[in-house]
């Protein structure tokens, strides 16, 4: 069955779009209810009302689809397509105000992600990708960065932030720190989003869900990212990075997970 994939880009943008006005508008009104897996796993109000803007547009566009939501608003669909939807990537930066934050929306194909938009509302910046297309920052080509000597490399870190996925990152930093430039700890959309237009030079994803990450990764490998599962013990880790420090950056990581 063929699909408009730019049209499917366009519907997501507009959607991502309203649904980061409706967080600025909402952001000092914000209820915070009961906390899902673990303490630091927050969900508001907002995130919900985000969800059902989203899920409701895209529902009376594309009817058949399937839905894959991270606050529940999910069903299978009839058309062999699926939307997977974070509406708000980042909720303790949106509470805090300590960082950014962003709305993710992927369109696949089974399993496989055709078109993609992440959304950061503070920033006005829309990053989006169609398979086989390349990846663009509002209208503009964008493309993973030229950095080539791993001891420069700035590293975008996005982990569940569970105790026990916490302590698979301290073993995680303690091998990659030494060996690069610098890291920074963002929410997953917007980590990909930053390597896909060369902000970071590698970006890893650590114990993380489809909604975090279907959207950012089509982002990052279609802007010339290598994007890949590594292997080693304890929680899964997705690695983005560029063809020129994938193998460094690999072999750091390969060391603190042979245990």
């Amino acid at each position: 069955m063929g699909r408009d994939l730019e049209a499917a880009r366009e519907l997501a943008t507009e959607l991502a779009v309203a649904a980061g006005r409706l967080q600025l508008d909402r952001r000092h009104s914000v209820v915070v209810g009961a906390r899902k897996a673990h303490a630091n796993d927050l969900v508001s109000d907002v995130d919900l009302a985000s969800e059902r803007l989203i899920v409701d547009g895209l529902s009376a566009a594309c009817g058949d689809d399937g839905i894959l939501a991270e606050e529940g608003s999910s069903s299978p669909g009839t058309s062999g397509w699926r939307w997977v939807i974070d509406p708000l990537d980042g909720t303790r930066n949106y509470l805090t105000g300590a960082g950014p934050w962003s709305v993710s929306i992927a369109l696949q194909d089974g399993t496989t992600t055709r078109a993609a938009v992440v959304h950061d509302p503070v920033a006005g910046e829309t990053f989006s990708a169609v398979a086989g297309a390349g990846t663009v920052l509002g209208r503009e080509p964008v493309e993973v960065s030229t950095t080539a000597r791993l001891e420069e490399a700035l590293v975008g870190l996005s982990f569940n932030p569970s105790p026990e996925t916490k302590r698979c990152m301290g073993h995680v930093l303690a091998a990659l720190l030494p060996g690069i430039g610098d890291i920074r700890r963002i929410p997953a959309a917007l980590d990909l989003a930053y390597v896909a237009a060369g902000r970071f030079d590698a970006g890893l994803m650590v114990d993380t869900q489809s909604w975090d990450v279907a959207a950012g990764l089509l982002i990052a490998g279609e802007a010339g990212a290598v994007v890949e599962e590594m292997p080693g013990a304890g929680p899964a880790l997705v690695l983005a990075t560029t063809p020129a420090l994938r193998p460094g950056i690999a072999r750091l990581i390969s060391a603190s997970r042979s245990g």
